[in-house]
């Protein structure tokens, strides 16, 4: 039985703000026990786990937010954007929202890095994990393909490309890594274009593309915050997925051996739209396995998940 949808104007309203380094930043937080930070991918937005918010809110306190340069969060012109200020961001928004236990995380894509950043941060003893779940992200930097869309961006004619990205583009760029019989409908694309250009964003998308540098600066902390003891570990990988396809799921095996992986067949790059009712599936046996390293009152949730 499919998931219900939040539409994204029902989900905008929702939504609450903080300042974060002057900057307005958009948040949604939901549900009562455990805190779950749901984390997006580039381009989109929190609204990506709009499927997911409500059933995952009858077992966690869930905390996400349109980062910095996304979304409906402030996207300043003059800034230089990185994965490490994102982190710095979540951080932030745990602050503010008075989250002081070990915090879970579901990160996705672009999110995918700055929850290394965070598990990193969490083995200098600078933040508190309790287990952390990947979906479709690039954790290895070598392993990963550009699409053409990537490449330009990241060219010194970015910031022109970035300007003249249009509707049809964001359509032929997902409609590469989504499996055909999920693809986003007219309405979605809108939704998701619309996001897009809140606040002016596509003068900043070529600003947003250094993580891809970022990625490759920092790999050898982001995968060594991977092999380290301490935090669970777990990947969701749709197998179509040009970006992070079967190879580098065997690559990851090669390297995280004790992480829990999943590959579900057919489906592309945006597990949590494409497949929401098996990405909770798993994810749920995911965080019912007792985690060693912390409390079980902290570790996992008894209440029932409910109808």
């Amino acid at each position: 039985m499919p998931l219900a949808e939040i539409p994204l104007r029902i989900w905008r309203t929702r939504a609450q703000s903080f300042l974060f380094r002057g900057q307005s930043i958009r948040y949604w937080s939901a549900g009562q026990g455990e805190p779950l930070l749901l984390l997006h991918g580039f381009p989109t937005a929190s609204w990506d786990w709009h499927y997911l918010w409500a059933p995952l809110a009858q077992r966690f306190r869930l905390i996400a937010c349109d980062m910095l340069g996304f979304g409906d969060s402030d996207k300043p012109l003059q800034h230089a954007y990185s994965l490490l200020e994102q982190a710095d961001l979540q951080q932030a928004l745990l602050a503010h929202l008075r989250i002081d236990q070990p915090v879970h995380v579901l990160a996705h894509d672009y999110g995918g890095s700055v929850a290394q950043e965070l598990l990193a941060r969490h083995h200098e003893g600078r933040a508190e994990l309790g287990s952390c779940m990947f979906l479709n992200s690039a954790l290895l930097a070598e392993c990963h393909p550009l699409q053409m869309a990537h490449k330009l961006l990241l060219s010194p004619l970015g910031w022109l490309v970035g300007r003249a990205f249009g509707r049809e583009d964001l359509v032929r760029s997902l409609s590469q890594v989504c499996s055909l019989g999920a693809h986003p409908n007219e309405s979605a694309l809108d939704d998701y274009w619309s996001l897009i250009v809140a606040n002016r964003g596509t003068r900043i998308l070529h600003k947003l593309m250094g993580y891809v540098r970022e990625r490759s600066l920092y790999r050898e902390r982001w995968v060594g915050a991977l092999q380290r003891q301490g935090v669970a570990l777990g990947l969701i990988n749709g197998a179509l997925d040009p970006l992070c396809s079967a190879p580098v799921l065997e690559r990851y095996r090669q390297l995280l051996p004790d992480t829990d992986m999943v590959l579900l067949p057919g489906i592309g790059h945006y597990p949590h739209t494409e497949a929401a009712v098996q990405v909770l599936h798993h994810y749920l046996a995911f965080r019912d396995q007792p985690l060693a390293h912390l409390p079980q009152k902290a570790a996992w949730s008894v209440h029932a998940i409910g109808s």
